[in-house]
């Protein structure tokens, strides 16, 4: 009769560790969290719902709707950056390496030598995507401070000012795609707290509270240069009768 009970153990437990391989989520310290596949599918079928709703209620002509969807999809993976052993890490270096050799390019194309300009495309390709990656990961924290509404502010003006600033679009559009990466960030924050409820067992998990901060309350310092960035990108941003403009005419569909 024990080895009937121990026999049964082992199957019931191979078979839970079978059926947790098979959810979209994984255990980090213990805590079941939402995985890359889970976030990038639930950020891209968002992204798609806003890019069409937005293009059916005039905030943004067709030809934005997929860009739109890119950046809310974009941002629903990019608080993962702070995670090790990520997709997200490295998806969103490989990016950022890619733009880095690409700018490196269109700056410097009329005053290197072709030879030149390859190897400096390469140099910034590479210590993007290798080099600043390992630094990054050696002082980030994951459900750290890219974890947090302080990030997500932080994302959606980066983007609104390279929008309006680099890219040339207009007030009402560059403020459009910062909201939009903004957007799929908070879609992040909010998978990663639904996670954190146990609806089975009835209990809020440790894990609940870390994702969805107004910053990280563990590393002030850390916070306080974010907002410090933050703040230095104002100057910079679109007029912000434009962001009135806009979020007043998305709310008059809403009422």
């Amino acid at each position: 009769m024990p080895l009937f009970r121990a026999d049964i153990a082992r199957q019931l437990i191979v078979l839970s560790s079978h059926s947790a391989h098979n959810l979209d989520f994984y255990p980090v310290c213990g805590v079941l969290m939402a995985n890359f596949r889970t976030h990038l599918s639930v950020a891209t079928v968002a992204g798609v719902l806003v890019g069409l709703g937005g293009q059916q209620i005039s905030l943004w002509p067709a030809v934005e709707a997929v860009p739109i969807a890119v950046l809310i999809a974009f941002g629903g993976i990019l608080p993962d950056i702070d995670s090790d052993n990520s997709h997200a890490v490295r998806l969103v270096f490989t990016l950022f390496a890619a733009l880095a050799a690409v700018s490196g390019a269109l700056l410097f194309q009329e005053r290197l030598e072709p030879g030149m300009l390859l190897a400096l495309c390469a140099t910034l390709f590479l210590g993007v995507r290798y080099v600043l990656s390992a630094v990054f990961k050696h002082f980030s924290v994951h459900r750290g401070i890219w974890h947090s509404l302080l990030a997500a502010l932080l994302g959606g003006f980066l983007v609104a000012c390279a929008s309006y600033q680099f890219f040339l679009q207009d007030a009402w559009m560059a403020w459009a795609h910062g909201l939009a990466l903004a957007l799929g960030v908070m879609v992040h924050l909010l998978l990663d707290e639904c996670y954190s409820v146990d609806l089975v067992g009835i209990r809020v998990k440790r894990s609940f509270g870390t994702a969805l901060k107004f910053f990280d309350y563990h590393q002030p310092l850390n916070s306080l240069l974010m907002l410090l960035v933050t703040s230095a990108l104002i100057p910079w941003l679109p007029p912000w009768s434009a962001l009135m403009q806009f979020v007043s005419q998305g709310l008059r569909y809403w009422s």
